[in-house]
């Protein structure tokens, strides 16, 4: 999608289109504007706009056109769908794209542009994110949107219910770490994240009581890891450089004490089964292995290098990384949507 049909589905998102046309619609162009508060003719325009792109429907049978919401739209782009992407969108809309107002400048220093794009330091790699507690909530709601759609194909591209003790490393607000839990009953779910963030779950996302997903504050670069049979980390690894990866996995301690039950993996062309004694589950976008694709990695290494320190790798950059910490085992599926998951065993 070009630039400026995405600028059409992020004003459409903003003024809350798919939302009514979700929820009261058909609806022609006056109508819509006066729920809106619209202009009349600029909503108009927009909403033709969001037909040709297939976002919305236009019945012409009828007089004025009433226009309706497409199984696309309530599915990703109203608010009330379990499958939202909303947050996301906004997110991309008000940071990402700000960023890559200043590509040349990020290609020209070899660094991230949030001094640029929001008068951010651009050591502080969440100082630009995390700039103001709206701007937290919406990158971390987005997040939490994102494993609404990618986390059921990764949490079961191997079977992890071998792994009893689970840690999500910098989980934001639980959505993968709920979803593990949901599909392994026997596990419980940790979440480490930072004070701030484990603070922002807590009121906005609240566990029942009998929850077994729980927060513990700590930055998993410095403070120590909690006790784990399996470490997630998701969307983690792209963030920093090789020698801050390193760094992390080394981190993550070793497992002398067995698991309950071996752990059942099916075999795969890609690597030996899963060994007792726990492992990582790395969930990233995997570029091919001469790095000229897929076209879809690629845009997301830029825009790693305009809002990080980090790129995204291939599986074997992966797989050198995690061997250099002990993980000398490692399976990988892809084929997965945008991402694919790699599970190391020592």
């Amino acid at each position: 999608m070009s630039d400026k049909r995405k600028l059409v589905l992020f004003a459409a998102c903003e003024l809350g289109v798919f939302d009514l046309l979700a929820e009261a619609g058909p609806l022609d162009a006056i109508g819509v504007a006066a729920r809106l508060d619209t202009s009349p003719q600029a909503t108009e325009t927009l909403l033709d706009t969001c037909v040709s792109l297939r976002l919305l429907t236009r019945d012409a049978t009828v007089s004025p056109a009433a226009y309706g919401s497409t199984r696309l739209s309530r599915t990703f782009l109203a608010r009330g769908s379990p499958l939202s992407q909303t947050h996301l969108l906004s997110y991309t809309a008000t940071t990402v794209y700000r960023t890559w107002a200043h590509l040349a400048s990020a290609v020209r220093e070899g660094r991230n542009q949030h001094l640029r794009a929001f008068g951010a330091s651009s050591r502080d790699l969440f100082s630009a994110i995390y700039r103001s507690e709206e701007e937290r909530l919406l990158f971390l709601r987005a997040l939490q949107q994102t494993w609404g759609v990618h986390g059921p194909p990764t949490l079961t591209a191997f079977d992890l219910s071998p792994f009893a003790r689970i840690c999500d490393l910098g989980g934001g607000l639980g959505g993968l770490a709920r979803q593990c839990a949901a599909l392994y009953p026997n596990s419980r779910v940790t979440v480490l994240d930072l004070p701030e963030v484990v603070a922002v779950a807590r009121t906005h996302c609240p566990l029942p009581q009998d929850a077994r997903v729980n927060f513990l504050e700590g930055d998993f670069l410095r403070d120590p890891l909690p006790v784990a049979d399996l470490f997630i980390l998701a969307r983690i690894l792209h963030d920093w450089t090789d020698d801050r990866c390193r760094h992390l996995l080394a981190r993550i301690p070793g497992f002398p004490v067995p698991l309950s039950r071996p752990p059942v993996v099916s075999p795969s062309p890609d690597g030996p089964g899963a060994r007792a004694g726990g492992g990582v589950l790395v969930v990233e976008s995997l570029l091919d292995a001469d790095g000229r694709g897929p076209l879809a990695t690629q845009l997301l290494s830029v825009n790693m290098l305009l809002q990080t320190e980090g790129r995204e790798r291939s599986a074997g950059e992966y797989h050198a990384l995690l061997a250099a910490a002990g993980f000398s085992h490692l399976q990988v599926r892809s084929g997965l949507g945008l991402y694919a998951a790699l599970l190391a065993t020592q």
